[in-house]
């Protein structure tokens, strides 16, 4: 599993991971620092043509997405749309590189 964890003053450079074509991989993002006492009341993934979201869960403070597909020589963005129990929503975002290992 991959973690990413982004502090409140995350510039706007994203992370990068890289992921071969024909891998199925899970990402876990990591929201305590934003949370601030706060909960993940809910969660998506927003992911573009070419990849695919095999599953999806969360717990109250990291949720968890995992992703095949991919074209060789590419990169995607996902990311994690989260709703907090007291109404706050928050988006980060990954870059994942496919490339043939």
């Amino acid at each position: 599993m991959t973690d990413y964890s982004c502090s409140s003053d995350c510039s706007k450079s994203y992370q990068v991971f890289e992921q071969d074509p024909d891998s199925t991989l899970d990402y876990r993002f990591i929201w305590s620092a934003w949370l601030a006492g706060d909960e993940i009341a809910t969660s998506t993934f927003l992911l573009p043509d070419g990849l695919t979201q095999v599953s999806a869960s969360n717990t109250a403070r990291t949720a968890t997405i995992v992703v095949s597909g991919g074209t060789a020589c590419s990169k995607y963005r996902v990311t994690n749309r989260i709703t907090t129990i007291a109404g706050r929503t928050m988006d980060q975002t990954v870059v994942i590189s496919i490339k043939e290992h």
